[in-house]
Formats: C-alpha cells, sequence, structure tokens
C-alpha cells in the first residue's frame, strides 16, 4: 500500500484538490466562467500528471538488483558519479 501511494500519491492529491475546487466553484448557481475555471484546473492537473508521472527507466533492472544485493549481507560498493 505504501509503495502505491508513494507513486500516485499525485493523484490522490490532484483528486482531493478537484473535488474540494468543483465544490466550492460549482455549489451556488454556477455560471460559464465557474465551469470554465473549473476545466482549467481539471485540464492543468492531467497535464502535471502527464509531465510528472513515474515511467519505468532501463536502470529499474539494475536498482532492484543492487537492492537484492545490499540485502544479502555481503559488503557492497555504490559509485556515484555526476554528468558535470
Amino acid at each position: 500500500m505504501g509503495e502505491i501511494f508513494g507513486l500516485y500519491s499525485f493523484i490522490f492529491i490532484a483528486a482531493g484538490f478537484a473535488f474540494v475546487a468543483g465544490v466550492i466553484l460549482l455549489s451556488n448557481k454556477p455560471k460559464w466562467n465557474d465551469y470554465l475555471a473549473f476545466s482549467v484546473i481539471v485540464v492543468g492537473l492531467v497535464v502535471t500528471w502527464t509531465i510528472l508521472h513515474p515511467r519505468q527507466t532501463l536502470l529499474m533492472d539494475d536498482a532492484k538488483e543492487v537492492q537484492a544485493m545490499i540485502g544479502a549481507g555481503k559488503p557492497v560498493l555504490l559509485e556515484f558519479q555526476s554528468p558535470y
């Protein structure tokens, strides 16, 4: 459960934010500008998710292998490099 919430916490927070915004904007005789504002909020959240969502990379398998080696009880040397 923690891994799912960690990976997709943005969805839970965005859904809560969209719900609160919908209640505030659309509860009292909404006009066209209220619908427009709500649509902009929802589209912004979808675009943000599209840009920021977690993706599988080529290094994910290597990371799982290193985690398994660390948990095996033998010494592991990790080398971190920076491109600059």
